[in-house]
């Protein structure tokens, strides 16, 4: 294979992007901290759900799989940032655990057993297709639609904002880092020209935008609003 000049700027691109994936990314997968403070200083998850962390661990397995050299090829960014991410959320749902009362705890339990078995089957189902692009587009479609429901998730908060006309349950550096991982593997799916990469990113960019476009709009009328926040943060 020839690399022409053109082709070694694509892989610039293609590498930078996703480089500055995965950095932004760690934004948001540090973003529960806060929260798992509270509950190891309370020793109780109190109201907190652990289902938050059971469904990106889920979305992080099924896009590592996707990213991985036996399904995907040349797509270690997606395996690397999504490998990242299913460490975090194994902490954060080991930590839950400990944490949670009996019956949260078994709950938790059993979900872990089965988002543990779905990757199970997902994985041996697919390594069953001989055909290798066959292979790719099964777990490709997997990974889209995981990944654009977890993007759509904060249409929640988009809602709330808008009828609360306050951001403060909306954190500006959680938005941000938001739009910036999602327009850093938009790029990198777009360069690598992976659609089951840039068309979930590309969801997650606009909706980024939107929840930016809402943070400066609301900003001012959120200062003299003061409500108890959602879920309380220690210094």
């Amino acid at each position: 294979m020839v690399f022409s000049p053109s082709n070694s700027v694509f892989i610039i691109c293609k590498d930078a992007a996703g480089i500055a994936g995965n950095i932004f990314a760690f934004g948001l997968f540090v973003s529960p901290i806060h929260t798992f403070r509270r509950i190891m200083r309370n020793r109780a998850t109190e109201e907190f759900s652990g289902l938050p962390y059971i469904y990106a661990l889920l979305n992080c397995l099924i896009s590592m799989w996707y990213g991985s050299p036996i399904i995907s090829p040349d797509n270690i960014m997606v395996m690397t940032v999504n490998s990242i991410g299913a460490v975090f959320q194994l902490v954060y749902i080991t930590l839950f655990i400990i944490y949670a009362e009996k019956t949260k705890k078994m709950k938790m339990l059993g979900l872990l057993a089965a988002v543990c078995g779905l990757i199970a089957i997902i994985v041996y189902g697919s390594l069953q297709i001989p055909d290798a692009a066959v292979r790719q587009l099964v777990v490709g479609v997997l990974s889209c639609a995981s990944l654009i429901s977890m993007f759509a998730s904060p249409l929640f908060i988009i809602n709330l904002v808008i009828r609360t006309k306050s951001v403060e349950f909306m954190p500006f550096y959680l938005s941000l880092s938001t739009f910036l991982m999602s327009t850093s593997f938009l790029l990198y799916g777009i360069f690598n020209f992976d659609l089951f990469v840039y068309v979930p990113n590309g969801v997650g960019t606009i909706l980024g935008i939107v929840q930016l476009a809402l943070y400066f709009h609301y900003k001012d009328s959120s200062k003299g609003n003061s409500r108890e926040p959602l879920i309380v943060s220690y210094a």
